[in-house]
């Protein structure tokens, strides 16, 4: 693949991720509004973070594309991973705010959702995992790492969602049989989700580090391609 059409793939994949993000982020905040869900509402939360995340992705893209300069006489190719870290941080952070929400919960008092609020979150776990698969083998094909770390994003939303439709689930059936206790599924499955997230943004984040740094193989791993190379007629040490 040529490397203008890789970045236009690239390119249409983030504004993909922005428009959608934006649509169901508005959507779960009405619908989360409307219906009393405070899980719904720091679901359509997380889907607002996740536009932030793949402006970051558009920006890194268009920035890697620019040619070498005086300045970056190699190229900005750095700049997609340097996105792809951004994302991570900021998958961090919504994990983060995910946990001390669901610890928070325990203290207050809940009340049932309403039932509309269960459409919102299945059309968002349905829409987001499609997210995923799209933005997951369209970084595979161009090799960008941002977009692979930004379909992760994706992934983790659907988490996210998982945990709203438990707890949302839960909510509505200690509400029609009055046992109140089932109304905490919805802190705990988030709490459980937050530990998933943060362990998804710490992985992303290490790798693209990896990347963006000038790594050195060890000697140990040199030692099997020196070797190799030492192979070659016409090579000496």
């Amino acid at each position: 693949m040529e490397k203008d059409e890789r970045f236009k793939q690239a390119e249409f994949g983030a504004i993909v991720g922005i428009v959608g993000n934006i649509i169901l982020a508005i959507v779960k905040a009405v619908i989360g509004y409307i219906g009393n869900s405070k899980a719904l509402l720091a679901d359509a939360v997380h889907s607002a973070s996740d536009v932030i995340g793949s402006l970051a992705v558009l920006f890194g893209l268009r920035a890697a594309k620019q040619p070498p300069d005086e300045d970056h006489p190699y190229g900005h190719g750095k700049a997609e991973s340097i996105s792809a870290i951004i994302v991570a941080v900021l998958l961090f952070i919504v994990g983060l705010e995910i946990a001390i929400s669901s610890i928070k919960a325990f203290s207050q008092e809940l009340e049932p959702p309403k039932g509309i609020t269960i459409f919102a979150v299945v059309l968002s776990i349905v829409v987001k995992e499609g997210m995923f698969q799209y933005k997951f083998r369209l970084g595979k094909r161009v090799n960008s790492d941002a977009i692979i770390a930004n379909a992760y994003e994706h992934r983790s939303d659907v988490f996210s969602s998982i945990a709203a439709l438990i707890g949302i689930c839960a909510a509505i059936i200690g509400g029609k049989l009055g046992i109140d206790w089932l109304v905490y599924a919805d802190p705990i499955a988030g709490l459980v989700v937050s530990l998933l997230v943060v362990k998804m943004a710490w992985n992303i984040g290490a790798e693209a580090i990896h990347a963006t740094l000038d790594h050195v193989l060890h000697e140990e791993d040199v030692i099997p391609l020196r070797e190799a190379v030492l192979q070659v007629d016409g090579v000496k040490k």
